[in-house]
């Protein structure tokens, strides 16, 4: 049985970090933690911190999370982890970020750790499909990993690429919430799992989803109906059409947005993806304007739960980089309009936050497993 090091990518908060940033960066590094102490328990032989993608280092961490201090080669995350392989010599590991997975527990842990110290090339992840967190026996393989821009796409250049067998966690929809904005943060707060030292932060930080009693009052009325729209999937619908009473129009959009790399797909490394992000609601915006939503939204339906993120890859493509910037991300996911300073989102927001029915923005987590933590119990 081969040592596991867990690797967790993680940016450390700093005294620069504008308050939103700051508050993700302190949730995130309160979860980092609590992934150690599972992960140390579920019998890794070490846990080693990786500061992300802009300054990638790692350290091993064998009591509270210390600071990365060893330096590693590479931007984007396949460069990063394909370095920390090499310098590290690291035989087998599990790798995911510190806002991966918090609703992850000890057997989750123990069953990554085992799938990792495995002779077979057979990986264990959360979802093959967009993967968080995954578990990779034999890791020498990695030291190949082409410039993959995150860890979403990692399952599939395993299985495509690299020949591995990929397997799937059981449950998939509890371990597919994120921390990527503090709006996910107040969605795990709403979850009876929800780590202590989390719920404490989003209660500290009064975080709430906006527009959520409005929201329920809808889902529970059978004459009104609910637009959820962006990197949603069928699960998400079945579970709709189980526990809400209102009419549900479900457009899933863009899935796959950050996992679909070129490089993790056989024959496919030196090509890009040819035709950029579309979305049904997306091009009405352009035509309409970002001001328009409301009433693109009252058209459609009494009320929506909107995957921002799709919205902005249609308008400026899939690199987030030229998106809006993170602050500007988060206050919209909190329909805080004022503090956005981007034109075209501070508009799309105002609109939401003044909209006549009830519309939550966000990402993923959003219209994925957020759905059911946001309107569990409707009558």
């Amino acid at each position: 049985m081969r040592a596991v090091t867990v690797v967790i990518f993680h940016r450390p908060p700093r005294a620069d970090d504008p308050p939103l940033t700051g508050l993700l960066a302190a949730a995130r590094q309160a979860l980092a933690e609590r992934h150690a102490a599972l992960f140390r328990r579920a019998g890794a032989a070490r846990i080693a911190l990786a500061a992300g993608r802009e300054a990638s280092a790692v350290r091993e961490a064998n009591g509270e999370l210390p600071p990365p201090l060893l330096g590693t080669t590479g931007g984007s995350f396949g460069e990063a982890l394909a370095g920390l392989v090499r310098d590290q010599q690291i035989e087998a590991c599990v790798v995911l970020s510190s806002g991966a997975v918090p609703r992850l527990r000890i057997g989750d842990a123990r069953r990554l750790v085992a799938a990792a110290a495995g002779d077979e090339r057979r990986a264990l992840t959360n979802n093959r499909f967009s993967s968080d967190v995954c578990a990779v026996p034999r890791a020498a393989v990695l030291a190949e990993l082409p410039p993959l821009p995150s860890d979403n796409a990692l399952p599939r250049w395993l299985e495509e690429v690299a020949g591995y067998a990929v397997e799937t966690l059981p449950g998939l929809e509890r371990l597919a919430l994120d921390l990527d904005t503090p709006l996910d943060l107040a969605l795990l707060a709403l979850a009876p799992d929800a780590p202590a030292a989390l719920s404490r932060i989003a209660r500290s930080w009064r975080l709430t989803v906006p527009r959520r009693d409005a929201l329920r009052e809808l889902a529970a009325d059978p004459r009104r109906e609910l637009l959820v729209f962006g990197r949603s999937s069928s699960r998400t619908l079945a579970w709709l059409e189980r526990h809400v009473r209102c009419r549900v129009r479900f457009l899933a959009e863009e899935r796959g947005l950050r996992a679909a790399s070129p490089f993790a797909m056989r024959g496919l490394e030196a090509r890009s993806v040819e035709r950029p992000p579309r979305a049904t609601l997306g091009r009405l915006l352009a035509d309409r304007g970002p001001g328009a939503l409301a009433a693109v939204v009252a058209e459609l339906a009494d009320g929506a739960i909107l995957d921002t993120r799709v919205l902005l890859a249609d308008r400026s493509g899939a690199a987030e980089d030229a998106w809006p910037g993170d602050e500007d991300r988060f206050a919209s996911d909190l329909l805080r309009a004022d503090e956005v300073a981007d034109g075209w989102l501070h508009e799309l927001t105002a609109s939401a936050a003044g909209a006549g029915v009830p519309i939550v923005l966000g990402g993923h987590s959003l219209v994925g497993p957020g759905v059911p933590l946001l309107l569990r119990g409707i009558r």
